[in-house]
């Protein structure tokens, strides 16, 4: 039996965690049936959502295979994961995660792989791996320092504090909180909403923005005119274009006015 389960929906691949009795904690066979997930996705789907089975998302990694490894075999195992997340994160299509329960050290680093998060108002967060006497090893100093800033990941780590999902929220951490129970659908909605945009365009997106983000301000506005025209001089960008002018295509579906009054 996979331990995670693999759907196509209209477009949209639903990679869901279906170890429950472990908290979905991150085991090498998890880590390579998501793997084999995720290269299935790349081929046949325009957009994906990370799901899970059970009360939580993904409670870490799971330490009792840890504790049995040598050095040379921890650092692979830390470097198969990199390898999974890396084609999640610099793939052609966009990753939606719903999350709920807990999101807790690797569970946090995949999550943060995901380029949308969308948490239940019951999820929490932690990084507990200093109480452990370990270290994060999925890519989570670089890609969970990004979203939240080192700081807030020092205090996490050195404290063991836990985050509520509006807290995640104001860190950066989630994008969106929804009613319990809620995640997977509004996840699944952005997901479809996303694979209606140009491939070429998601793909810019997702590969060329973070890469911008990291060079320096002069290299990144010449790399942004060259992915701009690049984009712009493609016949889906010409036909959405001649769509929006002639419009035929749909506007900005802008939120209603808060509060009122007269």
């Amino acid at each position: 039996m996979a331990l995670v389960s693999y759907e196509l929906e209209d477009g949209i691949a639903v990679l869901t965690l279906s170890r429950p009795e472990k908290r979905n904690a991150m085991s090498d066979a998890m880590l390579n049936d998501l793997g084999a997930a995720v290269d299935r996705a790349a081929k046949e789907a325009k957009a994906a959502v990370l799901a899970a089975k059970g009360d939580h998302f993904c409670a870490g990694l799971d330490l009792k295979e840890q504790v049995e490894k040598s050095v040379m075999e921890g650092i692979a195992g830390s470097r198969s994961w990199h390898a999974v997340f890396s084609r999640i994160q610099r793939g052609a299509i966009p990753y939606f995660a719903a999350l709920h329960g807990a999101v807790v050290g690797g569970g946090l680093e995949l999550a943060a792989a995901a380029h949308v998060r969308v948490a239940d108002a019951n999820t929490h967060f932690a990084l507990p791996e200093a109480q452990r006497g370990i270290f994060v090893g999925g890519g989570g100093s670089v890609n969970v320092a990004r979203l939240m800033g080192v700081a807030r990941m020092v205090d996490m780590m050195l404290t063991g504090r836990v985050l509520s999902a509006e807290e995640a929220e104001r860190y950066g951490v989630v994008n969106y909180v929804t009613e319990s129970g809620g995640a997977r659908a509004k996840a699944m909605e952005l997901a479809r909403i996303a694979a209606c945009n140009a491939p070429l365009s998601n793909y810019a997106v997702i590969n060329a923005l973070p890469r911008i983000h990291d060079s320096g301000y002069d290299e990144g506005l010449f790399f942004e005119s060259m992915i701009a025209t690049l984009t712009q001089v493609t016949p889906d960008a010409q036909e959405r274009l001649r769509a929006f002018l002639d419009k035929k295509a749909p506007r900005l579906a802008i939120p209603a006015e808060r509060g009122g009054g007269a």
